[in-house]
């Protein structure tokens, strides 16, 4: 005997769109890009390194595939949007964040600014999907955002994988090593705590 919810779990599994397959496979793109960045610290195996950072690329396809195929369609809905949000943490906040650590940042520090990394890539997204529904419920057309888009983080994992290239990874990251009050921080790793503050910034990003 089929349960009484069971009702609105067929209806929330045909409200997916044509987009929302898209972004799941942004999604599915982030958390492969995890789980080689895992296998690269169980193996040293660079080439790991660099999937990482091309599944990461094919994330972003994703990502602008799946709005413009919303707007084509004209379908779109609020867990669409949930969908997309929860997505780009994964490709760009937490995956961008995990390559830095296996590229060698793996100090106190570096892991404090890496977590603040992730937490403001949240809170922009946060932003952007309440900055969204409040001028769509008044009427009026998004003009712009405020703080960079998270996707942005991808020049980051770029240039890890040119340091890669290189062998400048671990031990040999660019910059080396600093250690404050007995901790490790690699000065790299404020590249990422830039990246963050921009986020959630007040500067101005038109929409494209």
């Amino acid at each position: 005997m089929p349960r009484p919810d069971a009702p609105e779990k067929f209806t929330m599994i045909r409200e997916f769109h044509l987009s929302d397959w898209f972004t799941l496979g942004n999604a599915a793109c982030g958390v492969g890009a995890l789980f080689s960045m895992m296998s690269y610290l169980d193996t040293d195996a660079v080439l790991h390194v660099y999937i990482a950072g091309v599944l990461l690329l094919i994330a972003l396809v994703f990502d602008i595939l799946d709005g413009r195929i919303a707007r084509w369609r004209q379908k779109s809905s609020e867990m669409g949007r949930e969908l997309d949000s929860l997505a780009d943490v994964i490709s760009f906040g937490v995956a961008p964040a995990m390559i830095a650590f296996g590229c060698g940042m793996r100090g106190l520090y570096d892991r404090i600014v890496l977590g603040y990394f992730v937490v403001c890539g949240v809170s922009r997204l946060a932003r952007y999907n309440i900055t969204t529904v409040a001028l769509s419920e008044g009427g009026d057309k998004v003009r712009y955002f405020e703080g960079t888009p998270i996707p942005t983080s991808l020049l980051l994992v770029c240039m890890l994988m040119v340091a890669a290239s290189g062998g400048a990874l671990r031990e040999e990251l660019w910059f080396g090593e600093l250690r404050v009050a007995g901790f490790t921080l690699h000065p790299l790793v404020v590249l990422y705590a830039i990246s963050g503050s921009l986020m959630i910034s007040r500067i101005r990003i038109p929409k494209l």
